[in-house]
């Protein structure tokens, strides 16, 4: 079994991701900046404050991952989008977050994907309403579908 200090031993890591040319200004040498993947609380922040504003989230987390340079909330939100993006990318990277093309098509084609789907096609019913359904009701319902032959 892990201990808790081991669970914990990469909470300290940073990385440094340069920066394309492009994404700075016009001529600008290549740059870079260090991140560091996001924590628990960090992300416990984040969706207290997407509640507020669905634009802060990229923001957000870009903000407390730079370690260097440490920028504040209202710098990170004078970036331009691309380079924001950018670095987005690399937060999600290396906070453990990024989905691949591959892991995306496989969680598309998992059962319990596609009975969402169907349901919500069929029902009408919202994302955050389907998620609420329990296993037994996702399966009663398609049965009820599978009946009436709409499956």
């Amino acid at each position: 079994m892990l201990t808790a200090e081991e669970l914990l031993a990469g909470n300290g890591l940073t990385y440094d991701v340069r920066i394309p040319p492009e994404l700075l200004r016009p001529g600008a040498s290549e740059d870079a900046v260090t991140l560091r993947p996001l924590t628990v609380a960090d992300l416990q922040l984040v969706t207290r404050a997407a509640k507020e504003s669905d634009t802060l989230v990229a923001t957000l987390m870009v903000q407390r991952a730079l370690v260097d340079p440490a920028m504040t909330v209202a710098q990170v939100a004078t970036m331009p989008v691309g380079l924001l993006e950018f670095l987005l990318n690399d937060v999600m990277r290396i906070s453990g977050m990024a989905v691949t093309e591959t892991e995306l098509h496989t969680a598309v084609q998992a059962p319990l994907a596609r009975a969402a789907h169907v349901l919500a096609k069929e029902f009408g019913w919202t994302p955050p309403q389907v998620s609420e359904l329990t296993l037994g009701q996702i399966l009663v319902h398609l049965q009820l579908l599978e009946q009436q032959g709409r499956t």
